[in-house]
């Protein structure tokens, strides 16, 4: 490049020696950038480039200033170097001025002259290098012409020296942009990450304390009663709640036997605790008062007494079961505003299917609701070849694909094309039912079959059997399949 001036070397020397203060700050600042030992960039490549034609020089340079060492971002010119040691009078020595370094002849420069880059195989002889400034001043690196002959430039060469390292800083300054977004997106992400696990961590919490709470409502298993056969079913309509709903199986003495399902109104662990009370009340009352509807009097009383229940009531059905003369059962059941329980036999004829009666006694209101609700019972002989099924409102409540309710009359026009009244199948074939429905049961469902095994041709009773199935979700509910003794 042509020019007679020189930007001048004389004047005062800046120390070789930057304050130790100042140059910890320095080195914050290039950490700052995060810019050491990066890959080649296409815009620190072209500065080089455009330094090294402008300035009609064979090697020009992008460095950034480390604590021991100056290391090339960008080089042109000269291949293979990455890094050289942060010796003065160059590089070293351009980061310690604000203005742009110029030395004409690097020979007759006390500083330059010991340089590894004047002394060894390169020979430069003419340095000129302008430092990288941030707006707070800090002075990260250079940018650098050389060349292997002594020359001059013009003030308006520094000039243009100078607008090169401020493209730099430019592009510095876009870099720390992008990396702060980046960083804050994976920061956010991070954050989201966390919170999703923490999320799906108390997920699995809740719902394993939901299904522990769930199983000590309902009883562990159902007992074995001679000449009964039993089934049942559970399903919550969701795995992070507890039901409301219950069922329960358990002995009088003197052969008597006492059975119940119901549903609280409500769900969670308010409901669990009407629930709990609920079962309790139930089978207390039972070894007490004979009448299954003195005892859903006691549930209605236990319910009104206790504060911690406030307006909460429940639906509910109570029987007992006694052997009747010649097989079968003779069942009492007393409603309290429960839907009514489907007793179920083979229809007469030669068409395969069964006959279904409604059994729902007049006047049996919600429990816990009213002082002084009034419940009815009505008793009836549960025979050899004879079912009962006892549900709650979840199954009737389901939807059918056009959007109603399947409804008392929909469950018991599918029982009707059932091929056998037992308990088991009465269970499967209902379980069937609500997992054939579009959108499943809308609530929870509990199930509960009772049903009386036919005489063998030899006369004795047949085995009891038992069947129970557990499901906590829709997904699985008949993936539990029933026990049989």
């Amino acid at each position: 490049m042509s020019g007679l001036s020189a930007a001048s070397p004389d004047g005062p020397r800046l120390s070789q020696v930057p304050l130790a203060g100042a140059e910890a700050a320095r080195m914050a600042a290039v950490r700052r950038y995060d810019i050491l030992d990066t890959p080649p960039d296409g815009a620190f490549d072209r500065v080089a480039a455009m330094a090294a034609r402008l300035f009609d020089v064979p090697v020009a340079s992008v460095t950034i200033v480390d604590a021991d060492r100056i290391w090339f971002k960008a080089i042109h010119g000269l291949d293979g170097v990455a890094q050289i040691g942060r010796d003065p009078g160059l590089c070293g020595s351009a980061i310690l001025r604000d203005d742009t370094l110029v030395i004409p002849d690097t020979l007759s420069d006390p500083a330059a002259c010991a340089n590894p880059l004047v002394t060894g195989p390169l020979g430069v002889r003419f340095y000129a290098g302008a430092p990288i400034i941030t707006s707070d001043g800090h002075r990260l690196g250079t940018v650098n012409v050389l060349d292997t002959k002594p020359r001059l430039i013009t003030e308006a060469d520094t000039e243009t020296l100078a607008d090169l390292a401020a493209m730099v800083l430019d592009a510095l300054e876009l870099r720390l942009s992008g990396l702060r977004l980046l960083r804050a997106e994976q920061e956010r992400r991070k954050v989201e990450e966390a919170a999703r696990e923490q999320a799906e961590r108390d997920t699995e919490a809740i719902t394993a304390f939901a299904t522990t709470l769930q199983r000590t409502l309902l009883p562990p298993a159902l007992p074995t009663v001679p000449g009964l056969e039993l089934a049942c079913h559970y399903q919550t309509d969701s795995p992070r709640d507890v039901g409301g709903d219950f069922y329960d199986v358990f002995p009088l003495g003197g052969q008597r036997w006492a059975f119940f399902l119901g549903d609280v109104c409500g769900k969670g662990a308010e409901a669990a605790a009407v629930t709990s009370l609920t079962r309790y009340t139930l089978r207390e009352a039972a070894q007490h008062h004979e009448n299954p509807t003195e005892v859903l009097n006691a549930l209605n009383s236990a319910l009104l007494l206790d504060p911690s229940i406030g307006s909460r009531y429940c639906t509910c059905v109570f029987g007992t079961l006694q052997p009747a003369p010649g097989g079968g059962f003779t069942v009492t059941l007393a409603m309290g505003g429960h839907p009514p329980a489907f007793h179920v036999q083979h229809a007469e004829g030669d068409d395969g299917g069964l006959s279904v009666e409604g059994v729902r006694p007049r006047g049996g209101m919600l429990v816990g609701a009213l002082e002084g609700a009034r419940f009815a019972s009505h008793t009836f002989h549960l025979a050899p070849g004879h079912g009962l099924l006892l549900y709650t409102d979840g199954l009737t409540e389901a939807r059918l694909p056009d959007g109603t309710m399947l409804g008392e009359e929909g469950v018991a026009a599918f029982l009707t094309a059932r091929t056998a009244p037992d308990a088991g199948r009465l269970i499967e074939d209902t379980i069937a039912l609500i997992t054939g429905l579009p959108a499943g049961p809308g609530d929870d469902v509990a199930l509960l079959a009772l049903s009386v095994p036919l005489m063998p041709p030899d006369g004795q009773p047949a085995t009891a059997s038992m069947t129970r199935t557990l499901a906590t979700t829709p997904a699985d509910d008949t993936a539990r399949a029933g026990q049989e003794h």
